[in-house]
């Protein structure tokens, strides 16, 4: 058998070299002998060692649902719903709005949404679900006779 390069002489960095005993060359079929005792009788490529191997870590699916924070720390921005208050041609009229809403309802907030210009959306709330703002929207309603709720992306942290 011809010895592979960095194989069967002294000084080798192959483990049945260190661990041979001085002098005794290695011959077809031996096993290379074993100075630490916890490991005698077993040859270096025995695949029955208990030696722990280094695969690639398996994801784990969870197979209950996920928590409110678990999915709002995976998404922070999520499409959930607003309640749309009224449709302006102006800024100005916008925050006039916005300032009517705040003083009837202070704990709410309040969003501007400009990206339809030359209309302007006045937003109040976040909600998860249209019946999480079904209770706001009819209290809501009755200063704000065409206020809906409208599917909207929130952040998922703010959302009832």
């Amino acid at each position: 058998r011809t010895p592979r390069p960095g194989h069967g002489h002294a000084g080798s960095s192959c483990p049945s070299a260190a661990t041979r005993k001085p002098g005794r060359a290695a011959a077809d079929g031996d096993r290379p002998v074993l100075r630490d005792r916890r490991l005698a009788g077993k040859t270096w490529n025995d695949d029955s060692d208990s030696t722990p191997r280094t695969a690639t870590p398996k994801i784990v699916v969870p197979e209950r649902e996920l928590s409110q924070a678990e999915i709002c720390r995976r998404n922070p921005r999520i499409m959930g719903y607003k309640i749309q208050l009224a449709v302006v041609k102006s800024n100005e009229e916008a925050r006039e709005v916005g300032m009517y809403f705040r003083r009837r309802f202070p704990n709410m907030k309040v969003e501007i949404d400009a990206s339809l210009r030359p209309n302007y959306k006045v937003m109040a709330g976040s909600y998860l679900t249209k019946q999480s703002a079904a209770g706001d929207l009819a209290r809501i309603r009755q200063y704000f006779k065409s206020a809906l709720a409208m599917q909207y992306r929130v952040f998922c942290v703010e959302a009832k």
